[in-house]
């Protein structure tokens, strides 16, 4: 099977980035720039007995995704324990409301962001009794 093991965030602001996504989720770095011949920052988003993967982030090649447009490419999905306090961790650090918070009726609560670089990314609050 093709799991995923890795993502990749493009950023324009590597500094900005890291502070964005190390104060909403707590993620701390490797610097891998050496490596990677760029700024190039391996995430760690957890403790490796948690369920999830690590990424990256790294300094984007080409223009910004515009603003408006569809999604061309993935959108990571965080998991979090409180949806409402996530939600304003990422207002308060520079994310925007792309798709509000919504019910997964039975499952979860759900919704989208952008990032601090215009990338989108949703957040996922399991929850039996959303609607």
């Amino acid at each position: 099977m093709g799991r995923v093991v890795h993502f990749e965030i493009h950023v324009d602001d590597m500094e900005r980035a890291k502070k964005f996504y190390g104060d909403v989720f707590g993620w701390t770095y490797q610097d891998y720039s050496e490596y990677a011949g760029m700024s190039y920052f391996g995430a760690v988003t957890g403790d490796d007995n948690q369920m999830g993967i690590n990424g990256a982030l790294m300094k984007r090649q080409g223009p910004p995704p515009e603003a408006n447009q569809g999604l061309n490419g993935y959108a990571c999905t965080m998991g979090v324990a409180d949806y409402d306090t996530t939600e304003a961790k990422i207002l308060e650090n520079g994310g925007k409301v792309a798709l509000p918070k919504y019910a997964l009726p039975g499952m979860a609560w759900q919704g989208y962001y952008l990032d601090t670089e215009g990338n989108i990314f949703g957040i996922h609050q399991p929850d039996e009794k959303a609607k």
